[in-house]
This record gives structure tokens, sequence and C-alpha cells, in this order.
């Protein structure tokens, strides 16, 4: 049976490219994006496979 981790993160509308590229360089799927607590921030939710 495979397992996930999981990751949020917050994203910067201005550098949004960057830091997803950042997170899939290190093995991160983007699994969904949703509002922040403001409108010039976005949460980001991410899953690997969890190395066993």
């Amino acid at each position: 049976m495979e397992k996930w981790e999981y990751l949020t993160a917050p994203l910067l509308i201005h550098n949004t490219k960057m830091i997803l590229d950042n997170f899939g360089d290190e093995g991160w799927e983007l699994v969904t994006v949703l509002p922040g607590q403001n409108p010039e921030q976005l949460v980001a939710y991410f899953k690997r496979k969890k190395e066993q």
C-alpha cells in the first residue's frame, strides 16, 4: 500500500510560479490552491509518496 505525506504552504500572488517550481523540484505534487486569509495570499496543498 502506498503511503503519502502532505504539506500546506502559503503562496504569495506575485511569486507563485517560483514557489510552486521549488516544491515540485523537491518531489511535491500540487493538489489544490485555496484562498488565504487576505486577498494577497493563497494556500497550496501538496502531497508526495512517503519514503518507506
